[in-house]
């Protein structure tokens, strides 16, 4: 999903989680893990055990959960990292421990809110691939809200455009590329513009004073 600030892509995120509970209607989901912007490390916490925090609350024994943890660790490319404090990791590293975090909660439903939104752009760029990478070795339903439009069709097979409050759908577009994708593809172009054509008609209507940044770029 893509949209500008205020059109209720986070308030979504939560309704399909649970967190939040609609004040009509209801939300036909299976269980799912939100992922937040930001990473949300315990500072008292190795990464390992960060990571296997929700194990741990599920009951698991320390051993068995570090031990999950540290098979996911190999996969998202934090061997050797896995005694290392927050303050110790870059702010990729960082993020790939809140991922491998939210995979080992088991849920089918991974939503994913800005994860990348913090980093600068060479660290995103990686970010986008590992991610990629790891959702083709553990398939899940992924919701992914974004606001870098180029992000969007870089790794969702479908993009919801939101317009601002009230937030609703002004268009859906499939992405049928293979992966992966390159971000000169001219498909992905003609996407892209779409999409930001898009946005900006439904902000017009709207009234709403800014783009998204990648709207503005």
């Amino acid at each position: 999903m893509v949209g500008p600030s205020g059109a209720g892509k986070t308030t979504l995120l939560e309704l399909v989680c649970g967190i939040q509970s609609p004040d009509v209607g209801s939300v036909a989901a299976q269980p799912a893990v939100l992922m937040p912007q930001r990473d949300q490390l315990l500072p008292w916490l190795c990464a390992v055990d960060n990571a296997a925090l929700a194990l741990r609350i599920a009951g698991i024994a320390r051993a068995q959960a570090r031990a999950q943890a540290s098979a996911a660790f190999a996969e998202l490319g934090l061997e050797g990292f896995e005694r290392a404090m927050p303050w110790e990791l870059s702010s990729g590293m960082r993020q790939r421990v809140a991922f491998a975090r939210t995979l080992l909660a088991g849920k089918p439903v991974l939503c994913l809110d800005e994860p990348f939104g913090a980093l600068d752009a060479i660290t995103r760029a990686e970010a986008q691939r590992w991610l990629a990478e790891a959702l083709l070795r553990e398939p899940r339903t992924v919701l992914l809200v974004t606001h870098d439009v180029e992000e969007a069709f870089v790794l969702a097979d479908r993009v919801a455009v939101l317009c601002a409050r009230p937030g609703y759908v002004i268009a859906e577009l499939d992405v049928k590329l293979a992966r992966p994708r390159s971000r000169t593809d001219p498909e992905l172009v003609a996407l892209r513009e779409r999409a930001l054509a898009a946005l900006a008609t439904g902000m017009s209507a709207h009234g709403a004073s800014e783009a998204p940044a990648s709207a503005r770029d």
